[in-house]
């Protein structure tokens, strides 16, 4: 909930996320997911599930038939990992086959801390920070991961990545093993995030190619070490979990948030443009949708397709296979996919595939 207002994340901060104007959207993200569902699978399962935002709506607001019951309530409108620790438990007695879950890496640590390996869990990403191997790549893929579950039940075990928020939020990327639990045996979920690599000669060129395309228009850098590059490049700070904003030798903002970027954007000098530089999530390959919220939907419908910059030395290349998008909005998601040109060094470029998933609706 508080990626687009830039707090990286929520963990104990919910009440502050609220007042800077984030809004919750797991329930929504919820229901994307269960559209997925086709009519086939949905005669073969029964949910188990929360009520209000902590499952129920996401169920009504999908659209489909789906047979649930309700086993907790959560005590307000603002829910707390207490909630999360409770309807776990009532859900267990009830003996689940799986545990579906909306939400990022503090939500997928709360949920272990309860199930640990008793039960198969899969991830529908919704959080700031999403390193765990638990997560599905799009909640649009669910229909597809639960038809190849319920036809084989394979499980194997995923990774539960403790990120250090306190650290995320002060530019610091802390990130240990916290726990290995159970989830479906599908090629369909994510891996965990890789997070070191280094090209120092293509960093630069990189950095010294975007110098040269943006030229004195605004330049928005996403997060990441290789976007910092690019401002080390021009002696210009970065915070490197955050998204700057600049002009040419100049800061205009640092760590900014939606609300910010789109202030930016509209007081802008007429003759300008804007850029929004950003690199591949190691590993995962998340071009939007994953550690920078903050560039919204509604900041990308205000950018020409052709000023979004998408760099990655041939190293980090190496390392994710696949490039996917998933902003939450369906059809700019469709608008951003397909072949794209990634900037790997100075005047060099490769093209490739950037996918989001498709209903699965019969």
């Amino acid at each position: 909930m508080g990626g687009r207002v830039g707090l990286k994340g929520t963990d104990g901060l919910v009440e502050e996320a609220l007042k800077l104007g984030a809004e919750p959207t797991a329930h929504l993200r919820g229901a994307e997911a269960l559209r997925s569902l086709s009519s086939s699978i949905l005669r073969e399962i029964y949910f188990v599930t929360c009520g209000k935002l902590m499952g129920e709506e996401s169920i009504n607001l999908s659209g489909r038939k789906i047979s649930y019951s309700v086993v907790y309530e959560p005590r307000s409108k603002i829910t707390t990992r207490d909630d999360t620790i409770d309807a776990l438990r009532k859900m267990l007695e009830r003996e689940i086959d799986l545990l579906l879950f909306v939400g990022g890496d503090g939500t997928a640590r709360d949920i272990y801390t309860v199930v640990g390996d008793r039960t198969p869990i899969l991830g529908i990403p919704s959080g700031v920070k999403m390193f765990s191997s638990v997560f599905i790549y799009t909640p649009y893929l669910l229909g597809k991961v639960l038809q190849s579950y319920l036809e084989n039940k394979g499980v194997r075990y995923g990774e539960i990545m403790d990120v250090d928020e306190a650290s995320y939020r002060r530019g610091m990327l802390k990130v240990k093993l916290f726990g290995l639990c159970k989830i479906p045996d599908i090629p369909l979920l994510q891996i965990s995030k890789s997070t070191s690599w280094t090209d120092r000669y293509n960093l630069q060129g990189i950095a010294r190619f975007v110098e040269e395309i943006v030229g004195p228009n605004l330049m928005i850098l996403g997060p990441g070490t290789t976007t910092k590059s690019i401002a080390e490049y021009l002696n210009l700070p970065k915070t490197v979990l955050g998204v700057d904003v600049y002009r040419k030798g100049e800061v205009i903002s640092l760590d900014v948030d939606e609300r910010k970027l789109l202030q930016i954007i509209e007081g802008k000098r007429p003759e300008e443009e804007h850029y929004i530089v950003v690199s591949p999530l190691g590993g995962q390959g998340f071009i939007f949708g994953r550690g920078n919220q903050q560039i919204s939907p509604r900041v990308l419908r205000k950018t020409k397709p052709e000023n979004i910059l998408i760099v990655a030395t041939p190293g980090k290349l190496s390392i994710t296979p696949h490039l996917h998008i998933d902003t939450g909005d369906r059809e700019l998601d469709e608008l951003l996919s397909g072949s794209r040109l990634i900037i790997v060094g100075y005047r060099m470029a490769i093209r490739r595939e950037i996918c989001i998933y498709p209903y699965v609706v019969s």
